[in-house]
């Protein structure tokens, strides 16, 4: 298995607090989680393939891994993303947790590039309304926000608007956010073998590292040198 080469006392320190406890080679459970949010594995087909590497590692221990570290990438991946457009492709998702369906709200630009997400309980204006906010603040206003015909969605635009001096320009055309939908299923077919979430908080951080991955594949990160990385290559420096 190749090393990923990052020695822990060079890793940064909220980092390495988390890693204070995790008492496994630090490439190992890295390589388990980057595979865990990029391909289409389950916990116990990762413990399989690491026994026949012969590391003793139980799936629970590598969803130990992802429920700490995830949240540690995404905030890093954060600072290095690509600028969006400001044409953005609105809809939301459905996730089963504990045989519920829940809503992964989704936003991509018309390049296919995603804006942001948010996992929620509801759908609803509220839900609606906190994912616009939330992009606008991470990613700045839209010029214009295309949604299909969810009235929820509609009366979060018109919300946000009302404090705006300048309104988003609001477009209901199904057949323009066939962009977003098209990308909706690159996230369910990594989701599809976990075979439904048991807890949503956990489902809400692993949903964050498969977006990141799958931001990371679409060339979303900014470049790190002239020499073009893979998407594997590119995730082991949000660590650092």
């Amino acid at each position: 298995m190749k090393k990923t080469a990052i020695p822990r006392t060079a890793l940064a320190t909220g980092i390495a607090k988390v890693l204070k406890r995790l008492h496994y080679p630090l490439d190992v459970m890295l390589l388990c989680v980057r595979w865990y949010v990029a391909y289409w594995l389950s916990l116990r087909n990762l413990e399989e393939m690491m026994s026949e590497r012969a590391i003793g590692v139980d799936h629970s221990t590598v969803h130990r891994w992802v429920i700490k570290l995830v949240p540690l990438f995404a905030k890093t991946f954060r600072k290095h993303k690509r600028p969006v457009g400001t044409s953005w492709r609105m809809d939301e998702t459905y996730i089963k947790v504990k045989g519920s369906w829940k809503y992964l709200y989704r936003a991509v630009d018309k390049a296919g590039n995603t804006i942001d997400f948010l996992f929620r309980a509801n759908r609803d204006k509220a839900a609606a309304r906190r994912f616009f906010d939330k992009a606008i603040a991470q990613n700045g206003a839209p010029d214009t926000v295309t949604i299909d015909k969810s009235g929820s969605n509609l009366a979060a635009l018109h919300a946000v608007n009302a404090e705006r001096e300048t309104p988003i320009m609001v477009r209901q055309v199904k057949y323009l956010n066939n962009v977003v939908e098209q990308d909706h299923r690159a996230i369910k077919r990594r989701t599809r073998p976990m075979l439904g979430f048991k807890d949503f908080d956990c489902a809400r951080v692993i949903l964050s590292g498969i977006e990141v991955m799958h931001m990371i594949k679409k060339g979303q990160m900014e470049d790190l040198g002239k020499i073009k990385l893979s998407a594997a290559q590119q995730f082991y420096p949000l660590v650092s």
